[in-house]
């Protein structure tokens, strides 16, 4: 790469178009253009002469024209208009062709110039008015094991999001949820990270045949391309020209409002968008990072990698206590990556009458470690809150939570 940079030797040229004009008795001019908007003109020092030999046919044009060996371009299109049949000195010719290629090479030197369209605004970056469905509020649950999933099932819970560590149980979930008397929406969630030699991961994902699914980056979005999804949080939407921009986009049926937003932030969200885009993380422990290091593998193993350590992953639970006492839940995807949990599961309860006013519809509540009994009762709790019979403060003083909506509860 260094000597792509360094060495004087031009080791990538740039295709131009060149286009000649002229006739009898007036100079010839030259134009090239880079096709990035920068256009170079020359008119040489003497008019054309009638011509009787060398004759400026296009192939003498191009061959001359062509001469650009020590230069960052080379010719592609070469137009010939010239009027009749004309010459000029090569002296003249090879002239115009340094003059046109130091023009060029001193365009693209300066920073591109805009011109401020008067009748564009913002504006029209902005969502367009939509009517809303009349949907009744519902509590969209995801789960992280398959105990958290059978206790779910026998709830009235429509939508279901599953996150497990290996996606080929995927296609046992779908089936446990067919044959639930529920008959859920189950949607599947791929690992939060992808990298280049992975998509062997999101291919057994998809091989669930699942109804949907949860895409977390933009690897997702191209992958999942044509199927039902919904954006996590992870895309970090956090005001309407980026919720515009997704929904219209990639065609994704809703949108998780970004971890970013204070209560406060997200009613002005949805002041400005359809609000039946959006789904609100009522409930979760805040992811608080990603790690390439599987303490996994180096803890409870002798192993290297996936390939040796005997998947500790599957058979053990790991926390990590902090100074205060805390213990953290740590959790490991299908790359072998893992993601540390707060110890306090956190509830934006309190905010739950304002959302609904906004027209809110979709709650997700989510599961790190949490025990069936205390998946079930938590449901219970969040279904009696959405049909306004216990307080957002009940809520949260009865199940021991956090009261806090997202990363931060904001300057007030």
């Amino acid at each position: 790469m260094r000597q792509t940079y360094t060495s004087e030797k031009i080791r990538f040229q740039r295709s131009i178009a060149i286009e000649v004009y002229g006739q009898t008795g007036q100079p010839l001019r030259a134009i090239a253009r880079d096709g990035e908007g920068n256009m170079a003109r020359a008119d040489s020092a003497m008019p054309l002469t009638e011509a009787h030999t060398q004759q400026l046919t296009a192939a003498r044009l191009r061959e001359q024209l062509g001469r650009l060996g020590n230069t960052p371009f080379c010719l592609g299109e070469l137009h010939n208009h010239l009027e009749g049949a004309v010459m000029i000195p090569l002296s003249e010719l090879n002239r115009l062709r340094r003059e046109l290629v130091s023009e060029l090479e001193r365009l693209r030197t300066k920073p591109r110039r805009w011109q401020l369209a008067v009748a564009a605004s913002h504006t029209d970056l902005l969502p367009a008015p939509e009517t809303s469905p009349a949907i009744s509020p519902q509590a969209i649950a995801l789960v992280r094991n398959f105990a958290q999933l059978q206790a779910v099932l026998t709830t009235d819970i429509a939508t279901i999001y599953c996150e497990f560590e290996d996606p080929r149980t995927y296609g046992t979930v779908v089936e446990l949820a067919k044959q639930a008397p529920s008959a859920p929406s189950i949607w599947v969630a791929p690992p939060r990270i992808t990298k280049p030699k992975e998509n062997y991961i999101l291919q057994q994902v998809r091989a669930s045949h699942a109804d949907g699914y949860l895409i977390r980056n933009y690897d997702h979005l191209q992958f999942f391309g044509g199927d039902r999804c919904i954006a996590d949080f992870s895309f970090n939407i956090a005001n309407p020209l980026t919720a515009n921009y997704f929904k219209q986009s990639f065609f994704l049926e809703r949108l998780t409002a970004s971890y970013d937003l204070n209560s406060q932030q997200l009613k002005s969200l949805v002041a400005h968008c359809p609000p039946h885009w959006f789904e609100i993380t009522l409930h979760q422990h805040m992811p608080m990072f990603h790690m390439e290091h599987c303490v996994f593998c180096a803890f409870l193993s002798d192993g290297t990698d996936y390939s040796n350590c005997g998947r500790p992953c599957e058979q053990h639970q790991v926390k990590l206590r902090d100074r205060a006492g805390a213990e953290h839940v740590l959790l490991a995807d299908a790359g072998c990556r893992n993601t540390v949990f707060n110890a306090a599961a956190q509830t934006g309860a309190e905010f739950v009458r304002h959302f609904l006013e906004l027209g809110l519809r979709y709650f997700r509540l989510e599961f790190v470690n949490e025990s069936p009994t205390q998946v079930l009762e938590t449901i219970a709790r969040y279904e009696q809150l959405l049909a306004g019979k216990i307080t957002g403060n009940q809520l949260w003083r009865e199940l021991k939570l956090q009261n806090q909506l997202g990363v931060t509860r904001g300057a007030l």
